[in-house]
């Protein structure tokens, strides 16, 4: 079993909460440990393994530009303390990783034909390979730049890979120079010269740029080679005067964020001395905030690797199905007339599913209204073409689009533009509160009247990551659910006080007390000697008065299995305060994106407890600063899914983490005897089950 380091000196909000409360931001850390875990893991196939490397540095890099700055903003002492064990924590993070690929992974790529190769490792025929295609691919994207009091500084943006060289004219006269290394163009070249058939060998951008970079300064002396990378903060602070429109305000968001303060200068470990202390000192930071690095300085490079045609070193290849009900090409809403249809995702197909439900009714000529909100959507999205599509033929169509998702600012000021362009009624949210919610509606006039469908999910209305994550959808056009959600949109839509919800729980005015209620129903019941249980899935776990709630109902005994995968403020097994609770992350080949409640509700068959799906985890910022929607399950197929996919979750021994009573996390290893659920984890478990329900394997 794998031991993760608890969380020493956390902070807490407060004193019921002392006894049991872990830090945000080390649990974060834990998580992308966990990730790490993923790739060292000699059970992960080689180019998964590069993949997970990719990802922990992904990760790494969106933690440091969204909660760095916040924490070195306070004067607060803690907080200083809290970045002190940061850093303790991730250091050696950071040295296994390089450990890892440097004499791991690349040594056993090798083996297998894939050679990543340094410059000194090259036969000279590869070497003017690499020339060749320096001059002709990359040396026109390049801009050579001095480092000079007589020029303006050079502008460093954001993760940008750069090398910096000490340069020397023929009369001796030293400045410093840089050239950026383009992160549009391909970062392990490929090379072809006196290789054997079927091997390929591959060698970093960044050293051919190194190698040539003579060639880009004719007539002057190159020394001193330094590797770096920035990182800056994109939390940007703008004041909502409310002359700008939220429109503006984003724009000018988005225009700041390239000047915002640098947080993190990742440097090689052989960095001269000089070129080093010039940029910590121009960006203003602390030697603590320097981190040198013996491997890689960017490993997201590696998901080029990763994405490689060779299918003995990557998980066999999944085609998502579909689903059973919309597999003979009928009418969906006809389908969905017959009952409800819960979808997971990427097991079953989000094509021929949630995308098909908005294309159909762009499509269908008794469709009157289509409505969606919007959080991310990616490009070329099919869902807003389907939009379009729709307004153009004179169906009512209204999007609700969240200017503000982090990262999508832009591309959602285009699809606003874009399907306000068509004549579709747009919503851009509102400065104080982020639309979450992932919900749809589509409004028929059908023979028997007019009547209403709805989509609720866990995830975005994004083809490419349905793919990869984990999420459940429900389609539906119970008027139970569909009303809550025609009311949900004249709210959204008309800024109305947000109305009174009959089967939804709608953030941020009545989520968290829905979900308090429904603890505290739970706790009423196990009291009473009837059959009382709670299992949530989520993202993450930070609301304190949940955690409260969730403590006082273990302090009656209730049983509680909670599945974390991320980071998880609430540790469990503390005598007298959370023994009855369990916790759990799962971290494999998907990632684990649903939300999914279970309440037994008195009943000793879990198929008759209590669902809920939707968008929200249990964090402060869901419950009370943005709209999120979580839908009850009420048909008892759907249900019973629901609970099959919770209990390989609780089974799974493969990829799963327990988190102990002091914080640590351990890792699962599964016996010999365990089950197949254990054994091979929750993403093979609900493969198999979905091709013995007539799926199959690609």
């Amino acid at each position: 079993m794998t031991h993760l380091p608890s969380d020493a000196g956390v902070s807490a909000p407060g004193d019921p909460l002392d006894a049991v409360w872990v830090d945000r931001d080390l649990g974060w850390l834990e998580f992308n440990r966990r990730v790490l875990a993923e790739a060292v893991d000699e059970r992960t196939p080689l180019l998964e393994q590069a993949k997970f490397l990719a990802i922990f540095s992904s990760n790494l890099d969106e933690f440091f530009m969204k909660r760095m700055a916040l924490l070195r903003d306070h004067d607060d002492p803690k907080r200083h303390g809290l970045i002190e064990e940061i850093r303790a924590r991730l250091r050696p993070q950071l040295a296994e990783q390089s450990e890892h690929f440097r004499r791991a992974l690349v040594p056993a790529l090798s083996r297998h034909g894939i050679h990543l190769r340094r410059w000194d490792a090259l036969t000279l025929a590869q070497r003017l390979e690499a020339c060749e295609y320096f001059d002709s691919q990359v040396s026109p994207a390049l801009t050579p730049l001095i480092i000079d009091p007589s020029q303006p500084f050079p502008f460093f943006s954001n993760l940008s890979l750069s090398l910096a060289f000490v340069l020397e004219d023929h009369t001796g006269q030293r400045r410093d120079a840089r050239v950026k290394v383009p992160s549009e163009l391909v970062q392990w070249i490929p090379l072809t010269e006196d290789i054997a058939a079927g091997e390929r060998v591959f060698v970093r951008l960044h050293e051919v740029i190194r190698e040539n970079a003579h060639k880009l300064y004719p007539g002057m002396r190159l020394s001193s080679p330094t590797l770096f990378r920035l990182t800056r903060d994109a939390e940007v602070e703008m004041n909502d005067d409310g002359d700008q429109g939220l429109r503006e305000l984003v724009r000018e968001q988005i225009r700041q964020r390239r000047y915002e303060p640098v947080v993190r200068l990742e440097c090689v470990a052989n960095a001269d001395g000089r070129i080093r202390a010039m940029l910590q000192e121009r960006f203003e930071l602390a030697s603590d905030d320097v981190y040198e690095v013996e491997g890689e300085l960017d490993y997201t490079s590696l998901f080029q690797i990763g994405n490689l045609d060779v299918s003995a070193l990557r998980d066999a290849p999944w085609t998502p199905v579909t689903p059973e009900r919309l597999d003979n090409g009928s009418n969906i809403f006809q389908t969905l007339s017959q009952g409800d249809l819960l979808v997971h995702h990427p097991y079953e197909s989000f094509d021929e599913s949630v995308e098909r439900f908005i294309s159909a009714a762009a499509e269908d000529s008794r469709t009157i209204a289509i409505k969606m909100t919007v959080y991310r959507v990616g490009d070329d999205t099919p869902f807003v073409r389907s939009l379009i599509k729709a307004a153009e033929a004179g169906k009512q169509v209204a999007c609700v689009i969240e200017l503000k998702a982090r990262f999508d600012e832009e591309r959602n000021l285009h699809w606003a533009s874009e399907l306000e362009r068509a004549g579709a009624h747009v919503t851009v949210g509102q400065s104080n509160l982020k639309t979450h919610a992932k919900v749809a509606l589509v409004v028929r006039k059908e023979p028997s009247g007019v009547r209403s469908y709805a989509h609720i999910g866990t995830g975005n209305y994004h083809v490419r990551t349905a793919r990869v994550y984990t999420d459940v959808g429900l389609l539906t056009c119970d008027a139970r659910v569909t009303a809550d959600v025609v009311n949900l949109f004249h709210h959204l839509t008309g800024r109305s006080d947000p109305p009174e919800f009959k089967t939804l729980l709608v953030a941020p005015s009545g989520m968290r007390q829905g979900f308090l209620d429904l603890i505290a129903r739970e706790v009423a019941h196990h009291r009473a000697g009837r059959p009382a249980r709670i299992v949530a899935k989520m993202n993450q776990l930070e609301d304190p008065e949940t955690i409260a709630a969730l403590c006082e109902a273990s302090r009656a005994g209730l049983p509680i299995d909670l599945i974390v995968r991320g980071f998880c403020c609430l540790r469990p097994g503390v005598p007298g305060v959370s023994e009855s609770i369990r916790i759990r992350s799962v971290v494999g080949r998907f990632l684990e994106h649903s939300r999914i409640f279970y309440f037994a509700d008195g009943s000793a068959d879990p198929y008759d407890g209590t669902f809920l799906i939707g968008s929200a985890d249990w964090m402060l910022r869901n419950l009370s600063s943005r709209v999120e929607v979580v839908a009850p399950v009420l048909a008892r197929s759907a249900r019973e899914r629901l609970w099959e996919t919770l209990d390989i979750l609780l089974k799974d021994e493969r990829h799963a983490w327990v988190m102990n009573s002091d914080g640590t996390y351990t890792q699962l290893r599964p016996q010999a005897s365990s089950a197949d659920v254990a054994t091979q984890g929750t993403h093979r478990a609900l493969m198999d089950l979905i091709c013995r329900n007539g799926g199959q394997d690609s």
